[in-house]
């Protein structure tokens, strides 16, 4: 079998995208070569047009193909509470599993120093400039509970108390169905630090 440098640079690009390493990408690529061809040149159109195409929405920053997301488009939406995410996905997330009618502002990432990620990274001075505008009342923090997760929702929050705008953080603790003898020990002292009465 010809084992040509073309072959090695699609197992290699293939690699790119999250969770596939060397045995994923070489499945891929002569699954792609073997059995579906068409597919593939399918997913090389998509791709190649996908990303001519799709920026950030100039609002909330999240993927779209127009200056402005659909999300941000509709009138309806309650323009005065704003849910704070680290990506797109949450945002749909969010959108599909919650009541949630507010609008999203997304960060693509999280505050992390040793990676050389800082607050001009993750558009906080378009943020900034939201919360002074007066419109949004109400913050929702709804990064990750991490460590960077954390600490972005922190220096968030003091953007947005420095402008007078309640904030307010998503829980966090046990998951539907899960069973406490098998949660760590970070997952139970928030469930019990986010405790309600009943």
């Amino acid at each position: 079998m010809d084992r040509g440098d073309c072959l090695h640079r699609l197992m290699d690009a293939l690699r790119c995208l999250p969770g596939v390493g060397p045995r994923s990408a070489q499945r891929i690529a002569f699954h792609l070569l073997q059995h579906d061809r068409g597919g593939g040149r399918h997913l090389a159109d998509c791709l190649t047009e996908a990303l001519e195409k799709i920026g950030r929405c100039r609002l909330c920053r999240t993927l779209t193909e127009n200056p402005v997301c659909f999300l941000c488009s509709d009138s309806s939406r309650d323009r005065s509470r704003l849910c704070v995410v680290e990506t797109p996905a949450d945002v749909l997330a969010i959108n599909q599993a919650t009541v949630f009618k507010g609008l999203f502002f997304v960060l693509h990432g999280h505050l992390s120093p040793l990676d050389g990620i800082g607050p001009e990274d993750l558009g906080m001075d378009l943020l900034a400039e939201r919360l002074q505008q007066g419109e949004v009342r109400e913050l929702i923090l709804a990064t990750n509970s991490t460590v960077e997760g954390e600490a972005t929702a922190h220096y968030i929050a003091e953007l947005a108390h420095a402008q007078s705008v309640a904030v307010s953080r998503i829980a966090h603790g046990v998951p539907v169905g899960g069973e406490l003898e098998y949660l760590d020990a970070n997952t139970l002292a928030y469930a019990f630090e986010g405790r309600r009465q009943v």
